[in-house]
C-alpha cells in the first residue's frame, strides 16, 4: 500500500510538472492564424449565447463588423499575450463593465510557487491615481514614503501616459460613461501592467518630484525582515510570565479583534477595514460611513450596530462614502438600503437571462475543476429544479426571480430619518451604483463628486460564466443576469450623476484635502446656521 501511494504521488507530481510545461509552451508559442480566428468566433459565440443584453449599447451590425475586422487583422501567427492585446479592445465595444478578457501568465511548479510566496515585488506596493492627464503615486504600503505624490514619467523607458492610454482601451464601463476609465486605470494600474508585460523580477521607474527627475528600481525581494539581529551577540530575553488575569485579558482582546475583523471586513494587505463608521465634529450630529466594497465581512452586524448608534445619538446627517467602491453582494446593499429608505421599496426587478438554468450554466464551464463538476453533476437535479421554478418566460424573454430582493418590503425600523449625502466617483461601480440609483430616484440623498462608473439603469452581473479559449488559453468573463432597480432614466447608458460635481485635483492631493467632503461639511454648517 505504501509503495502504491508513493507511485501515485510520483505520477501526480510528474503530471503536474508536465501540465505546467505544456501550458507555458502553449501560451508562448506562435498560434496559427486559423486557430486564432476560431478563438475569436468562440468569444462572440459565448457572448451571444449567454449575455442577455449584448446589443444594449452597441448594435449587432457594429459588433459583427468589429469581430470580423479583428479576424481580418490577424494575418500572421502571434502568441497568446499579443492576441490578448488585439482581442480585449474589441470586447470593450460591448460596453458592459462586467464583460472582460484576462491575459495569460506563466504557470509555476510547486517548488517555484513556494519560493515566490516568500518574496514580494516592491512595485506592487504602490497605489496609483490618474489625475489631470498624468499618473501619480497615491500611496505606498512599502517603506519608501518619499515617492508618494510624485508623478510617474516612465516605466522601463516607456511613457507612463502612453501605457495608461493603451490600458484604457482594454476594459469597459457600463454604457457610454467615461469617468470609470480615468479612475479605474489608476486604481488597477499595477494589474494592467502585469497583464501587459507578464512576470518580471525588476523594473526601472522614472519619477518627477516638483522640478527634479529621478529613477528608482523596484525588485522582487524577500518578505522576511532585513537586518536580523545576531542571536549569538545579543543575550536572549525571557518573555515575561503572565498572570492568569493577564492571559485572560489577552485572550479576550484577541477574540474581540477577530470579531471586529470579521464585522468591519479586515483587509490584511492594506491593514484597513472595508467598513468604517464614526462621528465627525464636536458632537454626534454628523455621522460618516465609509464603505470600500460590499464583498467581505459580517455586514449585518456592522450596519445593525452603526444605525443603532445613529438612532441613539439622534444624528441629523449621514455622509455615505462610496468612492472607489467597486461593488459586491446584492444582499448587502439591499440590507443597507433598508436602513436608508423612508418608504416601502422593491430593490431589484426580475432579472433577464438567456437560459432557464443560469446557475448551472455558470457552474458547469470549461474552467470549472473536474472535481467540482462531479459535485455539480450530483447536485444538478436540485439546481435544475430550483432554476426552472425561478425562471419564467414573458414576451419572448426569460426572467429569473430573486424572491428576497424582488418583493416589496418595509424599511428597517431603525432606518435613518435625517439628511443623507453620498460621495461617488468613477470607481463607484456595480452594486454601489445600484444602491445609488435608489437613493437618487427617491431623492433620498444629495450626491457629491462625479458620475458613477456603473450605469443607473442596471448592469449584467449577478452570477458569472468564465470560459477559456482553446488555443490562446485566454479567459472571458461575463455576467449572466440583468440586475436593475425598478427606476429608470433617459437617455440610457450613463451612471448616477452628482448633484454637486467636484473632481479632485493634484493640488488637493498634495495638500491632503478632501474637497468633496469639505463641501458637504460646509453645506451642513450653512444649513445649521
Amino acid at each position: 500500500m505504501k509503495k502504491l501511494f508513493l507511485v501515485i504521488s510520483a505520477l501526480t507530481i510528474l503530471s503536474s510538472c508536465t501540465s505546467v510545461k505544456k501550458y507555458n509552451e502553449q501560451i508562448t508559442s506562435l498560434h496559427a492564424v486559423e486557430d486564432l480566428h476560431k478563438d475569436v468566433d468562440k468569444v462572440y459565440k459565448q457572448l451571444k449565447k449567454h449575455h442577455p443584453k449584448l446589443y444594449q449599447y452597441t448594435s449587432k451590425e457594429v459588433l459583427d463588423f468589429k469581430f470580423d475586422s479583428l479576424k481580418k487583422s490577424i494575418n500572421t501567427p502571434i502568441d497568446s499575450r499579443d492576441f490578448f492585446k488585439k482581442l480585449a479592445p474589441v470586447v470593450t465595444h460591448v460596453r458592459q463593465g462586467h464583460v472582460s478578457v484576462s491575459s495569460v501568465g506563466r504557470w509555476f511548479k510547486k517548488k517555484e510557487r513556494k519560493a515566490l510566496n516568500k518574496q514580494k515585488f516592491e512595485f506592487y506596493d504602490l497605489d496609483f491615481e490618474y489625475l489631470e492627464g498624468k499618473l501619480w503615486v497615491k500611496n505606498n504600503i512599502g517603506k519608501d514614503s518619499t515617492i508618494i505624490g510624485n508623478e510617474v514619467l516612465k516605466i522601463n523607458d516607456e511613457s507612463a501616459v502612453n501605457l495608461v492610454n493603451t490600458y484604457k482601451t482594454r476594459f469597459a464601463s457600463d454604457g457610454y460613461n467615461t469617468t470609470l476609465h480615468n479612475r479605474f486605470v489608476g486604481k488597477g494600474f499595477s494589474t494592467f501592467y502585469y497583464k501587459d508585460k507578464g512576470f518580471i523580477d525588476s523594473l526601472k521607474v522614472t519619477f518627477k518630484s516638483k522640478d527634479s527627475i529621478f529613477t528608482k528600481t523596484f525588485r522582487r525581494i524577500s518578505k522576511e525582515k532585513k537586518n536580523k539581529v545576531d542571536s549569538v551577540s545579543v543575550k536572549k530575553v525571557k518573555p515575561k510570565k503572565l498572570s492568569k488575569g493577564e492571559k485572560q485579558t489577552r485572550r479576550l482582546a484577541r477574540k474581540k479583534r477577530k470579531k471586529d475583523n470579521k464585522k468591519y471586513g479586515y483587509l490584511n494587505k492594506r491593514k484597513q477595514y472595508t467598513r468604517n463608521f464614526n462621528f465627525i465634529g464636536k458632537d454626534s450630529s454628523v455621522a460618516f460611513m465609509k464603505i470600500r466594497g460590499f464583498t467581505n465581512g459580517n455586514y449585518k452586524k456592522f450596519y445593525k450596530e452603526s444605525f443603532a448608534k445613529l438612532d441613539s445619538a439622534k444624528s441629523k446627517y449621514l455622509v455615505l462614502d462610496l468612492r472607489d467602491n467597486g461593488g459586491g453582494r446584492i444582499a448587502e446593499i439591499d440590507y443597507l438600503y433598508s436602513y436608508l429608505a423612508n418608504e416601502p421599496y422593491q430593490f431589484i426587478t426580475e432579472s433577464e437571462v438567456k437560459t432557464r438554468m443560469p446557475f448551472l450554466k455558470s457552474f458547469m464551464s470549461n474552467t470549472t475543476p473536474n472535481s467540482l463538476k462531479v459535485v455539480g453533476a450530483l447536485l444538478s437535479p436540485l439546481v435544475i429544479s430550483h432554476n426552472l421554478l425561478k425562471t419564467k418566460k414573458r414576451e419572448g424573454k426569460l426572467y429569473y426571480r430573486f424572491n428576497k430582493h424582488s418583493k416589496i418590503k418595509e424599511h428597517n425600523p431603525l432606518h435613518f430619518k435625517g439628511k443623507i449625502y453620498v460621495l461617488i466617483n468613477g470607481n463607484s461601480f456595480s452594486a454601489s451604483s445600484l444602491i445609488s440609483t435608489h437613493l437618487k430616484a427617491t431623492e433620498r440623498a444629495v450626491f457629491v463628486g462625479e458620475e458613477t462608473g456603473g450605469a443607473y439603469n442596471g448592469t449584467v452581473a449577478g452570477i458569472y460564466k468564465i470560459y477559456q479559449l482553446p488555443t490562446s488559453k485566454l479567459k472571458i468573463r461575463m455576467g449572466l443576469m440583468q440586475i436593475e432597480a425598478p427606476q429608470k432614466q433617459n437617455p440610457d447608458g450613463y451612471g448616477v450623476k452628482p448633484d454637486i460635481k467636484i473632481e479632485p485635483t493634484v493640488e488637493d492631493r498634495r495638500l491632503k484635502k478632501d474637497t468633496e467632503l469639505e463641501w458637504i461639511l460646509a453645506d451642513i454648517e450653512k444649513n445649521e446656521g
